[in-house]
């Protein structure tokens, strides 16, 4: 039965490609939702970045922002900066429903994380609300670290971390202290398999790393021995 079910959705997929053939979302050539001209011009996160939250203008020291408050998470990668292309997909991902990103996608994160030698024993995402993973139908959190996970050979716990409560975008929060406030106790880990292991947290995009300290200070309450977060891109 569950070959059957997946040999429809494949025929399904190769349905929709017959009547709206999938074109590149960075430049819009058909043959895929991501040419490879377009992966190449993906705006690197790199050059001079604090070593734990990964913001730029540091030459490797840590930031200021660090040395007087560090985060939670014991270092933070972001694969792109959030501009140009690299926004263009996160948007895709999260807005339009457009979930075949999410492998191309993830696949670059496993790079990412691989060229940091960021070590990890699972790999777990950041959770959306209730309400807003029912609206969209999905976490895009999850649905990046699915194929990051496959391609490093870790467990994927997608329910290691829940949400307390809901809480407001973080993109309508004003600075960096109205969004830490807003994620403050928002997350809990009731997941036992976290504790004495590495975790890879994931998320698609970070401004000021708010969220993900946050969830760290759940992984950590639970036993967890080191976070390191990694997200597909950074707004610098």
């Amino acid at each position: 039965m569950v070959g059957a079910t997946s040999a429809a959705r494949r025929l399904g997929r190769a349905a929709l490609d017959l009547v709206f053939p999938p074109r590149c979302v960075g430049c819009g050539e058909g043959g895929s939702f991501l040419c490879d001209d377009c992966v190449a011009a993906l705006p690197v996160a790199a050059g001079s970045r604090c070593p734990r939250c990964w913001q730029p203008g540091s030459d490797a020291r840590l930031c200021l922002d660090c040395q007087a408050a560090p985060p939670s998470f014991d270092g933070l990668r972001a694969a792109f900066v959030y501009e140009r292309t690299a926004r263009d997909l996160v948007h895709a991902l999260k807005y339009r429903g457009m979930t075949a990103l999410a492998s191309p996608m993830g696949s670059l994160l496993a790079e990412a994380a691989r060229r940091h030698d960021l070590e990890a024993d699972l790999v777990a995402p950041v959770p959306l609300s209730g309400l807003r993973r029912r609206l969209r139908g999905y976490n895009q959190a999850e649905a990046l670290a699915r194929p990051l996970a496959m391609e490093l050979q870790l467990p994927l716990r997608p329910r290691a971390l829940a949400r307390r409560r809901d809480t407001p975008p973080q993109a309508r929060s004003a600075d960096a202290e109205a969004r830490r406030r807003n994620v403050t106790d928002a997350f809990v880990c009731r997941d036992r398999g976290v504790e004495g292991r590495r975790v890879l947290l994931v998320d698609d995009v970070t401004t000021t790393g708010a969220t993900l300290a946050a969830c760290a200070v759940a992984l950590k309450a639970a036993g967890a021995e080191s976070i390191w977060a990694i997200t597909f891109a950074r707004e610098d």
